[in-house]
């Protein structure tokens, strides 16, 4: 079986589909709704190839990819099996307007082309699994306006090579620029090694768990459970283990192959940064 086969099997996917808009909705959703955004492994000082043939088979073995490197890298090599023409972008997500600018790969972007429809007579569309409270079915790359689930995203600023996205203010990110900059392996890998870098890089300072699905956002940042819907937030605090291994588990979290004696000591850490923050008077 191969890795494509099996990464649709567990999105649900029997028959491998046509290359259609259709199928490229539905796989959108499926892969968000039960592979979630995680820097699970990252966490426990082992983080994960970025390899996307890796990616794509670890989704398909254990039913986990990581960050947007390893979310991302393993649809794009599903969509090339299923005949989609998939290009890669450099992307850098941004969470103030101070940071806009900076060049720093951060995020995996992918371009499908040659897909119209009558609503992107254009065909081009920006899939997406890898941004975690992101949208939840692909975006036209068009200058515009989209709502989602009660959710508004802005995309203008359009060239060939790139544009320029705007989260909902109820996102964990302001925005997103898409260029032309480099996104080859030898890149990728420099900025993974910076992105998880012990104790320094951002995504190996605090566990991160986030799935989209059709009533919102989810997302466990290191002991709070965060629901974001359009009709607001609500937070609740797992300040137990079994209700932080629970709360992962909700979330479509897979722990196959996770030693519970790690995942206990992973919990302690972040409950006692946790206890740190809020003794702080949560800054």
């Amino acid at each position: 079986m191969s890795d494509t086969t099996t990464y649709l099997a567990r999105l649900g996917v029997g028959v491998p589909p046509p290359p259609t808009a259709e199928t490229l909705f539905l796989l959108h959703r499926r892969h968000l709704e039960r592979v979630p955004y995680e820097n699970l492994e990252i966490m426990l000082g082992r983080p994960p190839s970025v390899d996307a043939t890796a990616s794509l088979g670890r989704v398909g073995e254990v039913g986990r990819a990581g960050y947007c490197f390893h979310q991302n890298g393993a649809l794009e090599l599903a969509l090339r099996d299923l005949g989609y023409d998939v290009a890669r972008r450099h992307g850098h997500v941004w969470t103030d307007e101070a940071g806009r600018d900076a060049a720093s790969l951060n995020h995996l972007v992918l371009v499908v082309s040659d897909l119209p429809t009558d609503a992107n007579p254009g065909g081009r569309w920006w899939v997406d699994v890898g941004l975690g409270d992101g949208f939840r079915e692909p975006l036209p790359v068009v200058a515009g306006d989209y709502a989602q689930d009660g959710f508004r995203y802005r995309i203008d600023e359009v060239r060939a090579d790139g544009w320029s996205f705007r989260h909902d203010p109820a996102g964990s990110f302001a925005g997103l620029e898409v260029t032309s900059r480099p996104t080859d392996p030898v890149a990728v890998l420099a900025a993974h090694a910076e992105l998880c870098a012990p104790g320094a890089g951002q995504f190996a300072r605090i566990l991160v768990v986030q799935r989209r699905h059709a009533g919102g956002a989810t997302t466990l940042r290191g002991c709070l459970l965060h629901q974001v819907t359009a009709g607001g937030t609500t937070t609740t605090v797992l300040d137990t283990y079994d209700a932080w291994q629970a709360g992962l588990v909700d979330l479509g979290l897979s722990l196959d192959g996770i030693d519970r004696d790690e995942l206990r000591a992973l919990f302690d850490r972040m409950l006692a940064t946790h206890l740190s923050w809020v003794a702080a008077g949560s800054p």
